[in-house]
């Protein structure tokens, strides 16, 4: 098992694609053998690019159409970067193609897209994942640690997040995250996906019993007759009195950030998404003391910092090749693994919940089946 690779093929050549390129190049049990587009010389453009940054000792075949790398022997698995509205019926494709499929977020426009996904997986004996690239951190391990002894956090009680970036005028104009008609969940498929896949982790992924909304702002690009979401806010209740909350956004800048508070402290991640350049991933731990003495008030900052030694991008041991390596993984073995599709289908229902709540003003609802 050990000297078989995983043999890829990329549907599409969209800009995340190149990191996930590198990311193939750097897992030991992983090759890219093709990519497809509709734009044969967007495809060849995008290859030449990706080669010259990051070598495959034999360059990757450029296919004319996404049904030849479906009917192609040589392929195992396709990643999917293709936009929300066109996944469904591509990743479907693959599935009965008998590829495993490695699939972009927000998986479907919906979470009836995203079962169907599921069934055909399921039905051809197909490893499925979305394309979440923290969730392969070792970084998670360390604050699964902490989180577990019972001194450092406590009994968590809140969970916040923050995703957003400021998107340039050029972005809210042209870019196919502000058309309806190819990303209609905008910011909150785009970004938000992360916060509450974050929030869902922390809760071994429960449901929330209840959750609710925000539509902070819309707006729709040159080419798109509907608005998107471009800043949202929301709240998830568990019934053991956990609260989280979170804020995505295109109109605001760059931050990343998730907070863990419980009865005892507090656990603090500063680039949960993207970690920040360098040899290691890290996140501080709080515990201060409130400390009186006579007219003395002190707030003592007791803060550590806990590291891991993974780099931020563009290693072998890097998040996002951990997630290439950790699919072969799977994709090989012969026995998918259906965790990480209810993973995703969860995602997507709080995501449903969040945005039925929004366009109904607000109001609180629960989550559908």
């Amino acid at each position: 098992m050990s000297d078989r690779v995983c043999r890829w093929g990329i549907l599409g050549a969209a800009m995340i694609a190149h990191k996930n390129w590198k990311a193939i190049r750097n897992a030991a049990n992983c090759d890219l053998v093709a990519v497809a587009s509709r734009n044969p010389q967007r495809a060849e453009q995008f290859v030449a690019e990706c080669q010259a940054d990051a070598p495959f000792h034999q360059p990757p075949r450029v296919l004319g159409s996404y049904e030849q790398l479906l009917a192609d022997d040589t392929i195992d698995a396709v990643y999917l970067p293709l936009p929300t509205v066109a996944r469904k019926p591509w990743a479907i494709r693959a599935a009965e193609a008998g590829k495993h499929v490695l699939c972009e977020k927000p998986v479907g426009r919906d979470a009836s897209d995203v079962q169907e996904i599921l069934d055909a997986c399921r039905r051809n004996n197909v490893q499925f994942m979305d394309g979440v690239m923290f969730m392969h951190s070792r970084r998670l391990e360390a604050i699964h640690q902490v989180l577990n002894d019972g001194v450092s956090v406590g009994r968590i009680k809140r969970i916040t997040s923050q995703f957003s970036f400021g998107a340039p005028d050029d972005f809210l104009k042209h870019n196919i995250r502000m058309n309806a008609g190819l990303e209609p969940l905008g910011c909150l498929g785009d970004l938000g996906w992360y916060n509450l896949r974050f929030a869902l982790w922390v809760m071994h992924e429960r449901l929330p019993s209840a959750v609710c909304g925000r539509l902070l702002s819309e707006q729709a690009g040159k080419e798109s007759q509907e608005s998107v979401p471009t800043e949202f806010s929301g709240e998830l209740f568990y019934p053991n009195g956990v609260s989280a909350s979170f804020y995505c956004s295109f109109v605001t800048e760059h931050q990343q950030w998730a907070n863990i508070s419980g009865t005892r402290g507090y656990l603090h991640v500063r680039d949960f998404v993207l970690p920040f350049l360098g040899p290691e991933l890290s996140f501080e731990v709080s515990n201060a003391v409130f400390d009186i003495r006579g007219c003395d008030f002190n707030m003592e900052d007791h803060t550590r910092r806990v590291s891991v030694p993974e780099s931020s991008h563009g290693t072998a041991d890097a998040q996002e090749t951990n997630l290439f390596t950790s699919f072969a993984r799977l994709a090989l073995s012969g026995q998918p693994e259906p965790t990480w599709g209810e993973i995703s289908l969860n995602t997507q229902r709080v995501l449903d919940a969040c945005l039925r709540s929004a366009r109904a003003g607000g109001v609180t609802t629960g989550i559908e089946a």
